[in-house]
């Protein structure tokens, strides 16, 4: 079938535009969750919400806001819910799963203990992360299977992982999280970032104006922005 333009002539948006959830998973890779002197798994999965306004979509510009330097970036998978359910069980879990998409889980390092216990501030801002390109529908890709995932930042590899090292599993975190909420169709579920790539003790390289992010799993694609400077 010939596409109808041209992807080129395409402007990317996000692909779902008014999710009711974005919930995302935190330190949810097996040697990040070394990164936190934890040997130990944890038992259950880290949360937090994401509003719709803090991701724009593929070849959009990810905005670095005034008020800090520390943007930071964070390649992910995330599942597209298609099916409702509460208390899933984890073996019909993927059954509940419309398609995946690419996310760079876009964070403002200094902003996330402004409160004593909470990480909301620095992962809302606006435009700092992004979702894309597409969704892809779970009849073309294996949940089952691992999935490789890099990033790159200005063409250099920074993150290089696949999901063999996921402390919970797609399944899992359906099966939790629909634990105590109802999914419903046009949820998203952020399932985690891998560890960066360099010594752990290194000081940190914050997102500028002008970097070039590219997020890539094969079996879903490319997300790519370019970072601004807030006007």
């Amino acid at each position: 079938m010939r596409p109808d333009f041209p992807i080129a002539e395409v402007e990317f948006l996000p692909p779902l535009a008014a999710p009711e959830k974005i919930l995302c998973i935190g330190i949810n890779y097996a040697n990040r969750n070394a990164d936190y002197g934890d040997v130990e798994a944890p038992k259950y999965p880290s949360m937090f919400y994401r509003a719709p306004g803090s991701l724009v979509g593929h070849q959009q510009a990810i905005v670095r806001p005034r008020e800090s330097e520390q943007l930071d970036y964070e390649g992910e998978i995330a599942l597209v819910i298609g099916r409702a359910g509460r208390r899933v069980a984890p073996a019909e879990a993927l059954d509940h799963v419309a398609g995946v998409t690419l996310c760079n889980e876009g964070t403002i390092r200094d902003w996330l203990r402004h409160g004593k216990f909470n990480v909301t501030q620095g992962k809302n801002w606006d435009a700092t992360g992004s979702i894309g390109p597409w969704i892809v529908t779970s009849d073309e890709v294996d949940l089952s299977k691992p999935l490789h995932i890099t990033v790159k930042i200005n063409g250099k590899l920074t993150q290089d992982d696949t999901t063999a090292s996921m402390i919970k599993s797609f399944s899992e975190l359906i099966a939790y999280v629909s634990t105590f909420m109802t999914l419903k169709p046009g949820d998203i579920i952020v399932t985690g970032t891998p560890i960066k790539l360099g010594p752990r003790n290194a000081t940190p390289v914050w997102l500028k104006p002008g970097d070039v992010i590219e997020i890539d799993v094969p079996e879903i694609g490319k997300l790519r922005n370019t970072v601004v400077m807030e006007s």
